[in-house]
């Protein structure tokens, strides 16, 4: 059996790109879609999605990223959690490529990422292509549940995703898991998180939560993947 798979959106406002996001999702796969609304409760109306398979978390007070990724770790007891960027949509169905990868011996598999660059010490990462990798990024992330759990999860200082789905990475690796990239069927509109969130909030936090990979793991070869 290829296990139980969900869909985690974290939804911090543009619901006309939301709603863009889970009709996309909806419109290929039954796979269940929890959707948290961060940090206002009640600006999502309870039928805005007119189907059983989303169901949504509305809380007043705001979590930053690595509290809401620890929430969707924790709550759910789904063996496979994908967490998924608004910003990303389905153009077909990215499941069967996706589960198959998660039950053939990778912990993580996602659709963009990379190779962290040793001749910089680390300071950037490479997209190689569809391989195995040392870090997958937020835009469509899927992960052994409990494997991420066993890892220590995501960081709760971690108040911005920006650099921080690759620390989520680099621990899964650092206990052994595998990452892999593949081409699927998704593509990227405006990414919120990144262009629309005041440029300061951005770097400061971005920074910090690099600084947090280079004191965490800088040196730690051995966790990478095979090089290409």
């Amino acid at each position: 059996m290829a296990g139980s798979l969900r869909i985690c959106l974290i939804a911090e406002g543009f619901t006309e790109d939301l709603v863009s996001c889970v009709s996309s999702i909806t419109d290929h796969t039954n796979t269940p879609i929890s959707v948290y609304a961060n940090g206002k409760s009640n600006w999502l109306s309870d039928d805005l999605f007119q189907s059983d398979q989303v169901s949504i978390t509305q809380e007043k007070n705001p979590l930053g990223w690595g509290n809401v990724i620890n929430y969707f770790l924790n709550t759910f007891t789904d063996d496979y959690l994908i967490i998924m960027d608004p910003s990303t949509k389905f153009t077909a169905d990215p499941i069967p490529l996706t589960l198959s990868a998660l039950a053939s011996g990778y912990q993580g598999v996602g659709w963009r990422g990379g190779l962290v660059n040793l001749e910089d010490e680390w300071r950037t990462t490479s997209d190689k292509g569809a391989g195995e990798v040392d870090v997958l990024f937020g835009y469509y992330f899927a992960m052994d549940r409990k494997f991420a759990i066993s890892a220590g999860g995501a960081n709760p200082s971690a108040k911005y995703y920006r650099n921080a789905d690759l620390e989520l990475s680099l621990a899964i690796r650092s206990v052994g898991g595998k990452l892999m990239q593949l081409d699927l069927p998704l593509e990227q509109g405006r990414h919120h998180g990144y262009h629309d969130v005041d440029p300061d909030y951005r770097d400061k936090n971005s920074r910090k939560n690099y600084q947090r990979i280079l004191d965490r793991f800088r040196g730690k070869n051995e966790i990478l993947s095979p090089r290409r």
